[in-house]
């Protein structure tokens, strides 16, 4: 692991800037239609737009419910050869709850369910559901423009409960092609847990997603003065906000990532992110601040500290907050 960190190492803060790709946690959000796009843009021009100002996106929908591969394909279409996604995994990988209508329609007629209704979790339907989510990437994949999976953890995915090893499969098919996890619970990196965690993120070669997000030591929030590296091919870092009423009592995305970062808060980030970027091939940064339009206009102001926006161009973007 240390050779293949040496050879990663930069020493211009140009190339390491570049190393560093800037996006935001869905590229539809109701908030930015209100507010960020430009007035009357039609909604098959959103994309398009977006990827005018950024080079990567994190497909949030993907958590809900999987596309149809046409839609992946007028994705790629859509944006330029340089555009890089990333699709976080359906929530029942997550070990989230889902319902049945969650799920691609061949899996919905064979998922086994609970009393509730809710899917019932097992090794075939993990399986299956990897396979679907691998058809779905493939598009991308073809195009060059798949950047990594994201696999976003239930905070009842803890070490009382659970155990990493339960996650092999999904790192042992997804692993090779780009996967970042974030643990969404801090139990994970408290006291002893901490190196064990490390070195199983390190041995199976798998991104830990570091966070920025409040101060407080809830068990649901994870530590933001974590940034051990994992995997040298891929850095990946998600920017919450630091609003930690909302976080932990919000009922909805607006409410619980309602935060709109500083200037002196974003150049902060941004030597974190180079910090990161100097032990990676790539380091991708997604703002999830998503209330109102503070993730693209937090998302542009950290390109401009990293160096990769113009002033001009950042003026243009400003023009539609």
């Amino acid at each position: 692991m240390r050779q293949a960190r040496v050879l990663f190492r930069v020493t211009s803060e140009q190339t390491v800037a570049q190393k560093i790709l800037v996006g935001t946690a869905s590229w539809s959000d109701p908030g930015f239609v209100e507010r960020w796009y430009p007035k009357k843009l039609p909604a098959a021009e959103r994309l398009p737009w977006y990827a005018q100002h950024f080079e990567m996106v994190e497909v949030n929908s993907t958590f809900y419910a999987l596309p149809d591969a046409r839609l992946v394909r007028r994705w790629c279409a859509a944006t330029p050869d340089e555009f890089i996604f990333n699709l976080k995994l359906h929530r029942l990988l997550s070990r989230h709850s889902a319902a049945r209508n969650s799920l691609p329609p061949p899996l919905q007629r064979v998922a086994p369910a609970k009393p509730n209704g809710q899917v019932r979790f097992t090794p075939d339907l993990e399986s299956a559901l990897l396979e679907e989510t691998l058809a779905v990437s493939e598009p991308l994949r073809s195009a060059k423009k798949f950047g990594a999976f994201l696999l976003q953890l239930s905070p009842a995915f803890s070490p009382r409960k659970s155990h990493l090893s339960e996650l092999e499969p999904i790192i042992e098919r997804l692993g090779p092609l780009g996967l970042a996890i974030e643990l969404r619970n801090r139990n994970w990196t408290e006291e002893e847990n901490l190196q064990s965690t490390l070195e199983f993120f390190r041995q199976n070669q798998v991104t830990l997603a570091l966070v920025d997000a409040p101060n407080e030591k809830h068990f649901t929030i994870m530590p933001s003065d974590l940034d051990a590296t994992t995997n040298p091919a891929l850095g990946y870092l998600r920017l919450h906000g630091r609003n930690a009423h909302g976080y932990l009592h919000g009922r909805s995305v607006a409410e619980r990532f309602n935060y709109d970062y500083s200037d002196a808060e974003i150049n902060q980030l941004a030597k974190r992110a180079k910090k990161l970027a100097r032990e990676t091939q790539v380091t991708q940064v997604v703002f999830n601040n998503n209330a109102l339009d503070f993730a693209p206009h937090a998302a542009a102001r950290m390109r401009k500290a990293l160096g990769q926006l113009v002033k001009a161009r950042l003026e243009q973007t400003e023009l539609f907050r």
